[in-house]
């Protein structure tokens, strides 16, 4: 895989669940994003779960195909235009402005964000049933402070 770039066009946070609602810029540390919390911490956070991501590419054919979609609908603390969204894959590597991180694995759909889609069926957004078209969970590996605009890019897998 070769070195790819792209930037940062939202960051999202919440008290507990969906939608994450927008912030400018956000400190990111180990565990995740400074004023995010998950309603279900058996599925979602966590050091292997500490941030969300998703392509504004995605999010943009969604709201276009006509589902009620932005970003954070989908409960992603970070959208990131620019990079090839199926070579986002666990192992992949990403700078996402000042931060390291590793991604870990793919988010499994769920009923809590089926109000993002028309048909209220979130399965689109799954890796086993749409491959390309999940969001991705990363481990921290260095911390710092994230901003709406920072420079991303993808490293590659890995070895």
């Amino acid at each position: 895989m070769t070195r790819r770039d792209g930037r940062v066009t939202g960051l999202q946070r919440s008290a507990g669940g969906v939608p994450k609602l927008p912030v400018e810029r956000a400190m990111v540390g180990a565990g995740g994003m400074e004023g995010d919390r998950q309603a279900n911490r058996r599925f979602h956070g966590g050091p292997d779960r500490a941030l969300c991501l998703y392509a504004q590419e995605r999010l943009d054919a969604l709201a276009a195909a006509g589902h009620p979609v932005e970003r954070g609908t989908l409960g992603e603390n970070v959208t990131i235009a620019g990079l090839p969204w199926e070579e986002v894959r666990p192992g992949a590597r990403l700078r996402l402005g000042g931060v390291e991180v590793e991604v870990t694995g793919y988010a499994a759909p769920c009923s809590k964000i089926s109000f993002g889609f028309a048909d209220g069926g979130s399965s689109r957004v799954g890796q086993r049933s749409n491959p390309g078209w999940s969001r991705v969970y990363v481990r921290i590996l260095s911390a710092g402070e994230l901003t709406v605009g920072d420079p991303v890019t993808l490293h590659g897998i890995k070895q």
